[in-house]
């Protein structure tokens, strides 16, 4: 390692800012910082180039070659940390052998690409982080070029949305937007640049199918709080709104399987073309 490596063996100031990362967002937005858990989510930071402002590690014990090779690419500090330490940071039983501290993108929407097989998804208001992970998932899974989270909502950064993603929020930009406002702004800014995004609700009392609905060409898709759906705003600016069918006793899907779901089916009409 080129890097100096500084040494934390006791709750300092800086392990407790650290610490803190873990339990709040305001934490998390003032610092700029989050802590990613998991080889999957850290490899996949390294290979996208993700921002590092310090590698944890376990001093303890000796490293593995994956764990190596992340002191050596990553960037940033170098922290050796007490075994006591890295498990508080950890949130698991098992004491990982590296942490690492990324940091937090910027929230523009220039961050998602838009082209003529444009197809991105609007989370508005959710509640559950580990729902906004399980989302980007499917984003990233069938080629969507990014996630907006839209409102008062979840942190995208909080661990368990991180965890959720395995990995994709640093493959699929994820940008949070205060209202449906600023998001339509957008849009109507890519119409006017000759991308015809048409923007589609799912709603469980619309009268169309999803399976009906055009989504071969340039699509935001909407998917709205896990409890009260859609806000009006989202609702009013939609272009159109259509339903899962569903049989069965559930009432409902959730949110980001209902999201899957659409996402899929675009995917399907667009492989037809």
């Amino acid at each position: 390692m080129r890097q100096t490596v500084i040494t934390i063996s006791r709750p300092n100031a800086r392990f407790q800012q650290w610490e803190a990362l873990l339990h709040s967002r305001n934490k998390r937005h003032r610092a700029g910082e989050f802590l990613v858990h998991g080889v999957r989510p850290i490899t996949l930071a390294l290979e996208h180039g993700w921002p590092v402002r310090a590698v944890l590690y376990d001093r303890e014990t000796s490293p593995s070659g994956w764990a190596t090779s992340v002191l050596e690419r990553a960037g940033g500090e170098v922290v050796a940390m007490s075994r006591e330490l890295l498990g508080r940071l950890s949130e698991r039983d098992d004491v990982p052998e590296v942490l690492v501290v990324a940091e937090l993108p910027s929230d523009d929407l220039s961050r998602i690409e838009v082209g003529p097989a444009f197809l991105a998804v609007v989370f508005d208001r959710p509640i559950m982080p580990g729902n906004i992970g399980s989302l980007l998932r499917s984003v990233d899974a069938f080629g969507g070029a990014g996630l907006i989270v839209t409102g008062h909502a979840a942190d995208p950064y909080d661990p368990a949305a991180v965890r959720a993603s395995t990995g994709s929020v640093f493959t699929v930009p994820v940008v949070r937007v205060a209202s449906h406002e600023a998001v339509m702004r957008w849009v109507r800014e890519r119409r006017g640049s000759g991308c015809p995004i048409t923007v589609i609700g799912t709603d469980e009392h619309a009268d169309v199918d999803v399976a009906d609905v055009d989504l071969a060409e340039p699509a935001l898709l909407v998917v709205g709080n896990e409890t009260r759906g859609m806000s009006r705003g989202w609702r009013e600016n939609c272009d159109v709104l259509a339903r899962i069918p569903m049989g069965g006793a559930a009432s409902s899907l959730n949110a980001a399987s209902a999201a899957t779901v659409a996402l899929y089916e675009a995917v399907r009409q667009r492989g037809r073309k």
